[in-house]
């Protein structure tokens, strides 16, 4: 029938007259547009787009803050290991070399 709808001379009302005859109908049950909207544009969706986002964004998350757990560690460790097993204010500030009077001298306190 698709063949014999390409043809020059053949006529599409005759077609459709000789499906209907035949039994095939184009007609769709009561309340199924309103089914099929409803499918779509249903209230209990949840877009998932959006559901995508929030997991993605939770595991981009997840490795920023272990990357910067790791990277807070290592220099932790350094300085431990630079400062000759100790830890304290000036070390972790970066002011160990010097002096406090020193400092105070270079800020212009004295």
């Amino acid at each position: 029938m698709i063949i014999d709808s390409l043809e020059l001379d053949s006529n599409v009302s005759d077609i459709a007259a000789k499906l209907q005859k035949e039994g095939v109908d184009y007609g769709f049950s009561e309340g199924f547009e309103d089914k099929v909207l409803d499918k779509l544009f249903g209230k209990n969706i949840i877009p998932a787009r959006e559901n995508e986002f929030v997991k993605n964004l939770s595991f981009l998350v997840n490795r920023v803050a272990i990357s910067g757990i790791a990277a807070i560690l290592i220099l932790l460790l350094t300085i431990f290991l630079t400062e000759g097993g100790s830890f304290s204010l000036n070390s972790l500030v970066g002011l160990s070399d010097v002096y406090d009077e020193g400092l105070l001298c270079l800020l212009g306190v004295i």
